[in-house]
């Protein structure tokens, strides 16, 4: 395995950018004859964080996806949540998806191009969750899939790739995913930070890095295109390819290619963070989004904000948010109680009646879990992954069992937030507004939903500086 080490921020600058209107002449003109609709399957709600007005469902029933394909649009979102889920249970959904999706192909006549969005600092169900689709939409349609594009760039999240090693931005350095508390996932954990090295890591020596495809950001930068093409064609039998990008230009030229390669009979399947899913469906970007469009109504009621990642930058983050002075009232919700029976419903219950009160008040509440991580097994990754479950869902049924409709509402991390809008609202279908802050996605509710029309913050557990949840908040608790 590749030594790696931490690295100044500007790694990417000593090799200059390409002309940013030749980048966009060439993708036009690679977008023309392009049909397919995009569809992005989602495994916790943060992947939205780099679009907008997209639809999002929170189920694959076939007629669900049959609607998803043939309304208007170039993309739509179905969260899956499978990072929360076993490995059977994830096999199971995937199956199922590939299986719907290519009936209501069928059913439609809209060809698709299937993504599936992962985290930016490589932690899920990996290659589990493609293997399943490539091999079920293989049985299933007249389709071979020659390639896998590994691409985990989010630039708003400072997710760089760079000579192969995926960084996390820290301040003024780069540090290579590995070496961060990400690769320590009581559930996910893993070692490699070289992306042809992390292949071979997760693929258990299936894939050896020696045999990944690179498209490096040189000829990215270079533009290089013939080369790339030729790179992309050759590639046989579901070979992976690492795509190294650390600004959208990288992204825009990449996507170029793949056009090309589509255009002349190629099939990929993605494992691939926002920040390729933007440019792939031709979304702009937008400004973020103003204090009105976020919370059009004034209704005198406080605001609910409910703290589920433990991961440090949010527990930073959360501190930061309750020094700031604001109308704030913490609930402080006691994990260590599903260590006794019945007693996640008993703290559940009590965090409710303190909530509501709060926000009847005109507060704010923050109900947060304590920040000790709890692990059912040092050595079991799925039953510390069931106990996490366990938590969410306890936590996430405050919002199911509210009686009063806060002001807003923001969930913070990525388990959390699927479980808030899918088990305790009831969303089935959400608009995507746009961003309240870079990479912090907002929906607003379906009128299927327990609070129609509610501006809904998704705030993964890893973005943001110590201050942006702090912002976010005070921001939306603006009169």
């Amino acid at each position: 395995m590749r030594n790696v080490s931490i690295m100044p921020a500007a790694l990417a600058d000593q090799i200059p950018l390409p002309d940013p209107e030749r980048v966009a002449r060439e993708l036009a003109d690679a977008r023309r004859g392009f049909g397919r609709k995009i569809v992005v399957l989602d495994d916790d709600p943060t992947g939205v964080q780099t679009v907008h007005e997209v639809p999002v469902y929170t189920d694959w029933r076939q007629e669900t996806l049959a609607r998803g394909l043939a309304e208007p649009g170039a993309m739509f979102f179905v969260l899956t949540n499978s990072r929360g889920f076993t490995v059977e249970e994830t096999e199971k959904a995937h199956r199922e998806i590939a299986e719907r999706l290519a009936a209501a192909s069928r059913e439609t006549g809209v060809p698709f191009l299937l993504v599936s969005r992962g985290d930016s600092t490589l932690r899920g169900h990996y290659p589990l969750e493609t293997e399943v689709l490539r091999q079920t939409l293989e049985q299933r349609l007249p389709v071979r899939y020659d390639g896998e594009i590994i691409m985990p760039y989010f630039k708003e999240g400072g997710r760089l790739t760079i000579g192969n090693v995926h960084y996390v931005k820290s301040g003024d350095q780069l540090v290579p995913a590995g070496m961060t508390e990400f690769a320590r996932d009581t559930t996910f954990a893993y070692s490699a930070s070289d992306l042809t090295d992390w292949c071979e890591e997760r693929t258990g020596g299936r894939c050896p890095a020696d045999g990944v495809t690179v498209i490096s950001l040189e000829e990215l930068r270079g533009l290089a295109y013939g080369s790339m093409l030729q790179k992309m064609t050759a590639v046989r039998d579901f070979g992976k390819i690492v795509v190294n990008a650390a600004d959208d230009r990288d992204v825009e030229v990449f996507v170029t290619v793949l056009l090309r390669a589509i255009a002349a009979g190629k099939e990929f399947l993605f494992r691939c963070a926002a920040g390729l899913v933007r440019v792939l469906g031709g979304v702009n970007r937008r400004p973020l989004l103003t204090r009105a469009e976020l919370r059009p109504e004034k209704s005198g009621l406080g605001g609910l904000v409910i703290v589920g990642s433990h991961v440090k930058k949010t527990t930073d983050q959360l501190e930061c948010l309750l020094s700031a002075g604001l109308a704030l009232h913490p609930v402080c919700f006691d994990v260590e109680t599903v260590l006794t029976e019945g007693g996640l419903e008993r703290e559940r219950d009590r965090v409710l009646r303190e909530a509501e009160e709060a926000i009847r008040n005109g507060e704010t509440a923050v109900v947060y879990t304590s920040r000790k991580v709890l692990r059912a097994r040092e050595d079991s990754a799925q039953e510390n992954l069931d106990l996490s479950v366990r938590i969410s869902q306890a936590l996430t049924s405050v919002a199911a069992k509210l009686t009063v409709r806060p002001g807003f509402l923001v969930a913070k991390g990525g388990i959390t937030s699927s479980d808030v809008g899918v088990r305790a609202l009831g969303v089935r279908r959400a608009w995507v507004l746009g961003q309240a802050a870079p990479g912090v996605p907002v929906w607003r509710t379906g009128e299927e939903s327990k609070f129609p029309g509610l501006a809904y913050v998704i705030f993964p557990g890893n973005v943001g500086g110590v201050n942006t949840l702090r912002d976010v908040v005070q921001r939306m608790m603006e009169p």
